[in-house]
């Protein structure tokens, strides 16, 4: 079976199962996993006393040793699994655990109801889960424009990026990815301990996404049926500070005619980012519901996408 087949079946049994509490509780997760690598690698490489460009060195060092680790690991299961029904199964259902559209779509519907029935302090605690900005600071119409942040670049960081990878190179591509993409996520920031460390690292994301990030925006316009979603994507994605997260963002915004990204608080800190689709009203909690329908509409095409070219491989 090809890789774009394997993907598929890995994304129906995610989309179906997700990772189920009791096997968190029993085994943790593979991003558990490889933060534990990670988390040593940091501890034993990232010396503040070191000069910046030794830093980034061993940022680097540390970087390519996680991303190989987990590739020789992808490919042993790979190449040691049958090339059976059993074996495709198996396969597809480790491959499963490195997509996360299930739990993105839970996280992000856990804001919607305590926001329309007014429960603040659950609200803050859901956003609190999906963004890193200080909830306290947030009102309703903060706390729906998060959630419509997190879902729009987690779709492509979460599923699209993940499957795209996975797609060309099988389950050493998508555990790779996922490699990169926690790397990124733990000390790819920039800050006095990471900015030389983590450099390597959220500049390998920022590539990796390259091409998944335009792909996700190009999805969520789709699925919107609004010329207005191209038209603010194309017209807005670049000003955000991410050379990737603007476009999904920037669709969404169009998508759902509201204003994203702008001013947000980080502890004591505020990033005065440029607005998404700026003219536009702030978001409403109806929003999210909004956003997680075009979202499911969004995947949906993607997958369609995914059986074509599965079924142009296996034609070939």
């Amino acid at each position: 079976m090809s890789a774009p087949a394997l993907m598929l079946a890995a994304w129906a049994i995610e989309a179906l199962f997700g990772w189920p509490d009791w096997l968190y509780r029993l085994i943790r997760h593979p991003v558990v996993w490889f933060g534990w690598v990670i988390r040593w690698l940091d501890d034993t490489l990232n010396r503040s006393t070191w000069p910046h460009t030794w830093r980034y060195i061993a940022g680097a060092t540390a970087s390519l040793t996680a991303i190989t680790l987990a590739i020789l690991l992808a490919a042993c299961i790979a190449f040691t699994l049958p090339d059976t029904p059993a074996g495709f199964t198996v396969e597809a259902l480790i491959a499963s655990s490195l997509i996360a559209s299930r739990s993105l779509y839970a996280h992000v519907a856990r804001v919607a109801y305590p926001l329309t029935t007014g429960d603040m302090e659950a609200a803050r605690s859901a956003v609190s889960a999906i963004v890193g900005r200080d909830p306290s600071r947030l009102d309703t119409p903060g706390m729906s424009r998060a959630s419509l942040e997190s879902l729009a670049e987690n779709a492509s960081d979460g599923v699209t990026a993940p499957l795209f990878w996975g797609a060309i190179f099988g389950l050493p591509g998508l555990a790779a990815y996922k490699a990169v993409n926690t790397l990124d996520s733990m000390i790819g920031h920039r800050n006095e301990r990471y900015s030389a460390f983590g450099g390597f690292a959220a500049r390998l994301d920022d590539a990796a996404n390259l091409i998944p990030a335009r792909l996700t925006g190009l999805l969520v316009a789709a699925a919107s049926g609004k010329l207005s979603a191209f038209k603010i994507m194309w017209r807005d994605a670049r000003k955000h500070r991410s050379p990737n997260a603007g476009w999904p963002e920037a669709a969404m915004a169009g998508a759902l005619g509201v204003r994203l990204s702008g001013p947000r608080s980080y502890g004591e800190t505020t990033s005065h980012e440029p607005w998404l689709n700026q003219g536009a009203g702030d978001p409403a909690p109806e929003h999210i519901r909004q956003g997680l329908k075009l979202y499911v509409r969004a995947l949906a095409l993607g997958a369609c996408l995914l059986v074509a070219i599965a079924l142009l491989l296996e034609v070939a």
